[in-house]
């Protein structure tokens, strides 16, 4: 049965582990820097089936008017069961009402995000990380 958790201590290991079952690009040879990913999130919720990490949506906010939702990522042998969904929810209802959800899509996952309640923007600006 799948399970989540606002409050779970994620190991970074694990979570470089789901990123790299989800397809997400992110450092996962980087632990230190995946450790610091999760320790400076404001918004963390993962999904577990028994002890094992499948899913994660980890969010930076300000609570009152706007909120990034940096990673959404669910092991692919978990996608396609609401899983993602749910981590949106679970985050939108700890942001509340007043403040926005935006996300950066991968290129993959674009028509995805309709699906789950969001509108396409052609308005984001990206200066792109050097490291």
């Amino acid at each position: 049965m799948i399970h989540y958790s606002e409050e779970h201590k994620l190991k970074a290991v694990d979570v470089a582990q789901v990123f790299r079952s989800s397809g997400i690009k992110r450092p996962v040879d980087d632990l230190d820097r995946i450790q610091q990913m999760i320790d400076q999130a404001d918004v963390l919720i993962s999904a577990w089936e028994d002890d094992k990490l499948i899913g994660i949506a980890r969010s930076l906010t300000d609570y009152c008017y706007c909120c990034y939702l940096s990673d959404l990522a669910v092991d692919k042998a978990y996608q396609g069961k609401g899983i993602g969904k749910e981590l949106i929810h679970r985050t939108q209802h700890i942001i509340g009402e007043q403040c926005s959800l935006v996300l950066i899509s991968a290129p993959d996952a674009v028509s995805y995000y309709p699906h789950v309640g969001f509108e396409q923007s052609d308005r984001t600006f990206i200066i792109a990380r050097k490291k």
